[in-house]
């Protein structure tokens, strides 16, 4: 077992096992990357101050998200496709985070479909929801959400139209793959990750294949998806998928005060200041820099959770700091799953709890509650300066 001191570890681990077109799925933004490369340094630019002669004893990393106990503010976010990371991903995921008392969210572009995890867990997990042209399809989508306990809906809004992502076009990544001479050169080197997948529950999209008409293998299904993002979504939209859905909403994608305002006004549970992870809007602001606006504008009238670019406790601290309530880590749990399964998630979460455990507490801070900017040295022009 390799020594795991950091998410960089996993990272490194995940990259020598999985297939490069995987791997260049996660590890990508849109067009010139600027977005996604930002999303990590941004937080670069917030320091921590740290305090001494504090009492540290009885620290607790517990609070709740949308009403919900967690053992730390951090959800895995939806991921699509995470069941091609590693053999039945989404369910070792889902498990690694049951146990340890954080959320799971399942992404509509899910391998292993929403029974597959109810099945596999014990506990409810989050479902997210990609709105599709397809609306009977849409209905099913979240029925059967409510018939697998699903205790919360996450509606992504910034994937009407699909950014472009140069790697996974020359990679030739798609429904199903295009098996390029160099792509069949380098799975053949991830003999490992083939016979995990050898034994994978499913290897196509499960909350699609054989749920849509005419939609029964890979072989159609690349074509019904890649004209079913919806893009006439809009906030009337939005409304009745909630009222549909009957239960605890997260908005996700919000990124400018405005919008995070009109999430309000229909009803939202929690908002997601979130870029896709760089992977949509290139030249969009980072999710931490956007994050203050948005809180000035929402108040403490509706929860604020913040998305893309966490790759550690220090990152969730800074962004609980500034005022969210909860976060979410994409790749970082993935790169844990690519290099070690359902271990490898846990052992990402263990690094994140432990560091934003002892962040916390040589800030001088022994509860998520008592988290505020106090502990931070903030740029005056953090936000930029705009015309």
């Amino acid at each position: 077992m390799p020594v795991i001191t950091n998410i960089e570890d996993l990272k490194r681990i995940y990259k020598r096992r999985a297939p490069r077109m995987f791997y260049d799925y996660a590890e990508s933004g849109s067009w010139t990357e600027q977005t996604f490369r930002e999303n990590c340094s941004d937080f670069d630019q917030l320091y921590l101050r740290q305090r001494v002669a504090v009492d540290m004893s009885g620290r607790s990393t517990a609070t709740q998200m949308i009403g919900q106990d967690v053992s730390m503010p951090v959800a895995l976010a939806p991921v699509g496709l995470t069941g091609m990371q590693h053999a039945d991903g989404e369910i070792k995921a889902a498990r690694a985070a049951e146990k340890f008392g954080v959320p799971f969210t399942l992404s509509t572009m899910s391998i292993n479909s929403i029974e597959d995890v109810a099945e596999a867990t014990t506990k409810p997990f989050w479902f997210q929801l990609y709105t599709m042209k397809d609306q009977d399809f849409v209905s099913r989508l979240i029925q059967r959400a409510k018939a697998a306990n699903c205790s919360a809906l996450v509606i992504t809004l910034d994937l009407q139209i699909l950014g472009q992502r140069h790697k996974d076009l020359k990679n030739g990544l798609s429904a199903p793959p295009k098996l390029t001479p160099s792509t069949i050169a380098n799975l053949m080197t991830k003999w490992t990750w083939g016979l995990q997948m050898l034994g994978a529950k499913r290897r196509n999209f499960g909350n699609i294949v054989g749920h849509v008409e005419g939609v029964s293998d890979a072989a159609n299904l690349g074509a019904w998806t890649a004209e079913q993002f919806d893009p006439t979504l809009d906030w009337g939209k939005i409304a009745k998928i909630k009222e549909e859905w009957g239960g605890p909403v997260i908005l996700k994608g919000i990124l400018d005060a405005e919008d995070a305002k009109m999430a309000m006004s229909v009803g939202a549970d929690a908002i997601v200041v979130s870029n896709h992870g760089g992977r949509q809007l290139d030249g969009a602001m980072s999710s931490i820099k956007a994050l203050p606006s948005i809180l000035d504008a929402v108040g403490d009238q509706v929860e604020v959770h913040l998305d893309s670019g966490i790759r550690s406790g220090q990152d969730v601290l800074k962004a609980l700091a500034m005022g969210a309530k909860g976060t979410y880590i994409g790749r970082a749990f993935v790169y844990g799953l690519g290099a070690m399964g359902e271990a490898g998630v846990t052992k990402a979460l263990e690094v994140i709890h432990k560091e934003l455990d002892t962040s916390m507490a040589l800030c001088g801070r022994r509860r998520v509650d008592e988290l505020d900017r106090d502990i931070l040295l903030i740029p005056e022009d953090f936000e930029g300066r705009w015309q």
